[in-house]
């Protein structure tokens, strides 16, 4: 697994055109990283999707981006990385600068679950994504409302109890 090479501890800003976010919650390692530190930090994978938009109908890219996942991992959440109960009731929400939010488990992620593809991309289309932000890509979703453009923060952090 990557590191990042040179991740900022503070939070997300905007300089000389280069758009951060951070990376936080219930983790040991919180960081913040620009689009440039998530594409030089970790090895990048590519993914060909079509999904339908609903203001704009089907939509058809190539992303490219470092895996969700490793990013996370990066993070040292806090699980019991052993123990796949511990690591299940973990959740990521994903929020946007343009307001737009998303939740997603560790289990989509995680390849002893459903070890979903998840990339936040630091290319669309073969063009950089440094100024207008890092994007979540949901390969396998068939509507794009999982795709947070802009992205600003990415929280991890446990399920709580839930009560009836």
């Amino acid at each position: 697994m990557s590191r990042p090479i040179a991740a900022s501890r503070t939070g997300p800003t905007s300089s000389a055109g280069a758009v951060s976010f951070s990376v936080c919650g219930e983790v040991a390692e919180p960081f913040t990283l620009t689009v440039a530190e998530l594409r030089e930090g970790w090895q990048q994978h590519r993914a060909e999707v079509t999904f339908d938009c609903a203001t704009s109908g089907p939509q058809h890219h190539r992303f490219e981006g470092a895996l969700l996942y490793d990013v996370i991992r990066a993070t040292k959440p806090g699980f019991d990385p052993r123990r796949r109960k511990d690591r299940a009731r973990f959740l990521l929400a994903v929020s946007g600068g343009d307001g737009h939010q998303t939740v997603l488990s560790w289990a989509e992620i995680d390849r002893d679950f459903a070890g979903s593809p998840i990339l936040l991309a630091t290319r669309l289309d073969g063009h950089g994504l440094d100024t207008a932000g890092s994007q979540l890509v949901v390969p396998s979703d068939r509507c794009g409302a999982r795709y947070v453009s802009a992205i600003t923060s990415i929280w991890t952090g446990a399920c709580g109890a839930l009560t009836a």
